[in-house]
């Protein structure tokens, strides 16, 4: 009998209208089964369905119920695709697995059910597990659950001895083990496996770091796994967000990513937040371990209520109140690229923009030219000499390349030269004839920078970067999805535009623009953007002049 592909069954079933799923469950899906067509992963039937089989036949409810666990079959499909993804060599291609799923909806008993299959079945003599948390409060949650799944299951109870600080299996010489953060003990750290709980609620730069500690420390093992299981919360520019961010740009084919795998359950549109239908995007164990009707109780309290509101769209939505999520796609920011040069635009009239260099590295400065209803971007950077060797490491850019292409300009020593930037906007105007109307800048731009471009005879307006761009950016979305933006003949501006995320505020209804994550680079982005602003703020009185019709 052949073994069931649970990941093709759970796919179809979506894809046919049989099961709710959200767009993002929908292009992780898409992801696996175009990777498994093309050959870039192999589906090992066998290790999906021995996790699912160990699972059903030794892991136990142990609260409430002590029966053995169901699994439901997106529980299945989830399963096959950790454990039965696997390279040409049979081992596991996906390492990071990220989970946001509302509450109530088994997330606990899931973690549980992984530590256990990892720790006895999964082959690995010596594993190291640990249960992660802020608090060690928190990290005995999963682990006091796991230990009391395999309670109630005598032929792996009896081979788990729980000690004072850890539960060891003496057969495979394994050890489960809460930990709570502290991000400078790095050293000893050689896990199998790494559970995260509650992600959202890891606070900032702490979170962040101990993460990386525990990722960094995977590089010891074949085949290790760091699963974090989260419903959304309320900290932000945390480690939650910095998952959700890249993500989200791995989902749209925005990033390089190969070991992250996100199951990311929430609502697709917000204004339908109290719709059952809706809902269960975010609660696939809706009917199973939440009834619909738990569901409708809630939504009534929170009609009446903003804060609860707010609440049930975070819990049980997965929508926090300020959640960030990659923009674009690839294949629109693809689409933008032209082969146009500045003299296909000479005496024509245009709006620019600047995004100075914040730090040491790189600035960025932008003319837009509209022709035949269509917009083109014309974008140059630059980077001081003495940090581009340390950039191109950092960043995992080529920038030698893009100064031989003139992409970027070697400008100053350890800092950009702005008088650079100035002589770059005069070239446009001599050299081109090219009229800049309005040149946008962040207020923070250097005094003496935007005292030489008014004293040359361009007209400057400072640009404030926050929620009040949702307007230009909703515009500026709508021109890019009709086609109407060009890039032209400039990679590092479209990976620029690549590493846009949109972090919304729910409460306004607003957004502003911020990286995917840390290291990632928008300053080519913010600097159209700039230009966006001065061009639909002084619309009525260029507006006309900037269509170069006549």
């Amino acid at each position: 009998m052949p073994f069931r592909n649970c990941i093709l069954e759970y796919y179809n079933k979506i894809t046919r209208g049989e099961i709710v799923a959200g767009k993002w469950i929908l292009m992780i899906y898409e992801i696996v089964v175009r990777g498994l067509e093309k050959g870039e992963y192999i589906f090992d039937a066998k290790k999906a369905n021995k996790a699912i089989k160990f699972v059903e036949n030794f892991c136990h409810h142990c609260e409430g119920r002590e029966d053995l666990l169901k699994l439901e079959l997106w529980q299945k499909a989830c399963l096959s695709v950790i454990f039965g993804i696997v390279d040409a060599d049979g081992v596991r291609i996906f390492r990071e697995v990220f989970i946001v799923i509302g509450r109530k909806n088994g997330k606990t008993l899931f973690a549980s059910a992984v530590i256990a299959y990892m720790a006895y079945l999964d082959g690995e003599y010596g594993a190291k597990v640990y249960c992660l948390a802020p608090k060690l409060e928190q990290a005995n949650i999963v682990y006091d659950n796991f230990f009391q799944m395999i309670k109630k299951e005598p032929e792996l109870g009896e081979l788990a001895k729980k000690r004072r600080s850890d539960i060891y299996i003496e057969e495979f010489n394994t050890t489960i083990k809460p930990l709570a953060f502290n991000a400078k003990k790095s050293d000893g750290f050689n896990p199998h496996l790494v559970v995260n709980d509650e992600l959202a609620s890891w606070r900032g730069d702490p979170g962040l770091k101990q993460y990386e500690v525990m990722k960094s420390a995977l590089g010891a093992r074949r085949q290790p796994i760091i699963l974090s299981i989260s419903t959304a919360g309320y900290e932000n520019d945390g480690i939650y967000d910095e998952l959700m961010k890249r993500s989200t740009a791995f989902l749209k084919g925005n990033s390089k990513e190969r070991r992250l795998l996100p199951f990311l359950y929430m609502i697709d549109d917000v204004e339908k937040w109290n719709d059952i239908e809706e809902l269960k995007k975010a609660n696939p164990n809706m009917g199973v371990s939440v009834s619909p009707d738990f569901f409708k109780e809630e939504i009534a309290i929170a009609e009446g209520s903003l804060s609860k509101r707010a609440e049930f769209l975070t819990k049980y939505c997965n929508i926090k109140q300020n959640s960030s999520v990659a923009w674009l796609d690839y294949q629109t920011i693809e689409r933008t690229s032209v082969a146009a040069t500045l003299e296909d635009f000479r005496g024509c009239y245009a709006v620019g923009g600047i995004d100075l260099s914040q730090t040491t590295d790189l600035t960025a400065a932008t003319v837009l030219i509209e022709k035949g209803g269509k917009l083109y971007a014309f974008t140059q950077f630059f980077m001081p000499e003495n940090r581009v060797e340390a950039a191109t490491a950092a960043d995992g850019v080529p920038y030698d390349i893009f100064i031989k292409r003139g992409i970027v300009t070697i400008s100053g020593e350890n800092y950009v030269d702005y008088n650079d930037v100035y002589k770059w906007f005069v070239m446009l105007a001599q050299q081109y004839e090219i009229y800049i109307l309005q040149i946008g800048y962040d207020r923070y731009s250097a005094q003496y920078l935007v005292n030489a471009l008014n004293d040359y005879g361009f007209h400057t307006d400072d640009v404030f970067q926050g929620e009040n761009l949702a307007p230009v950016i909703r515009e500026f979305e709508g021109i890019l999805k009709d086609g109407n933006f060009c890039i032209a003949d400039n990679n590092l501006l479209k990976a620029h535009f690549l590493n846009v995320a949109l972090k919304h505020n729910m409460e306004t209804r607003r957004f502003r623009p911020v990286k995917i994550e840390q290291r990632a680079r928008i300053d080519g982005f913010v600097s159209v953007i700039d230009a966006m602003t001065v061009r639909q703020k002084y619309n009525a009185e260029i507006g006309e002049m900037l269509k170069n019709a006549g």
